[in-house]
């Protein structure tokens, strides 16, 4: 069934055209794409012409015939990174708090500082929770390395000449960090652990980290362990359905 324009304008033909791709067709013609929508092939020629010109679609040199562009992604981008972020981590945290009976969060950051944006609290009757739009700001704080971690030196020096204290602990709590990984082992509050892990956007861009928040009783060296493996699943999890490929880390 032809896939017409849903109006008469411009955005509507070319948003036509677009949907005429598919991981089934990837490549068409413009005899192909005509037909598809209904329309005479000079005009979607010149459609073609524009979207081309706006690297919306690129054409193959010997077949003549198109298929979507990568500067769809410029369009798509700030989408992919921050609106479905949230909702692509629910369920992975709450398959995380199902699976290691701890509360999980996503943050996200707004400068240095990290912000809760999504949580999904433990069943336990003691357990760690916080309200959605907390801030974490101290380097003490796991999801705020998370964040050091993945910037460039002369940023991370930038926040240490904000918090000049700060140089110091994160040279001394990082020798226990992974990459993409860090752990709060009660550092900023004594009966708690915190665990993050970095979670990165289609483009390899740190983006968020999930977050554990466990009281420190039940927390021994083999938990803790265990832990940091599940947390550091989870962001891999999230990081795929962002359509990520998760860094390999080490220990």
């Amino acid at each position: 069934m032809p896939k017409s324009p849903r109006g008469t304008s411009p955005v509507a033909t070319a948003m036509a055209v677009l949907r005429c791709f598919s991981p089934e067709r990837p490549v068409l013609g413009v005899v192909e794409i005509a037909e598809e929508i209904g329309l005479h092939k000079s005009s979607v020629s010149r459609m073609m012409s524009t979207l081309e010109a706006e690297d919306l679609v690129e054409q193959d040199p010997l077949s003549k015939k198109f298929r979507l562009g990568l500067g769809l992604l410029s369009v798509a981008g700030s989408l992919l990174a921050n609106l479905d972020v949230r909702r692509a981590a629910l369920p992975v945290l709450t398959s995380l708090t199902g699976s290691t009976g701890e509360t999980s969060s996503l943050v996200i950051w707004d400068d240095f500082a990290a912000v809760i944006v999504e949580q999904v609290p433990s069943a336990n009757p003691i357990k760690h929770a916080t309200e959605l739009g907390t801030r974490y700001s101290r380097v003490e704080d796991a999801s705020v390395r998370v964040r050091l971690a993945g910037l460039s030196e002369s940023d991370r020096e930038e926040f240490f000449a904000r918090t000049p204290r700060s140089k110091a602990a994160y040279r001394r709590l990082t020798a226990n960090d992974g990459q993409g990984i860090a752990v709060n082992d009660g550092d900023t509050t004594p009966d708690e652990v915190g665990v993050a892990a970095a979670v990165h956007d289609h483009r390899g861009r740190l983006i968020a980290a999930i977050l554990l928040a466990v009281p420190r009783y039940r927390v021994d060296t083999e938990r803790l362990s265990r832990l940091v493996d599940d947390c550091r699943a989870a962001a891999d999890d999230l990081t795929r359905a962002l359509g990520g490929t998760p860094q390999r880390r080490s220990a």
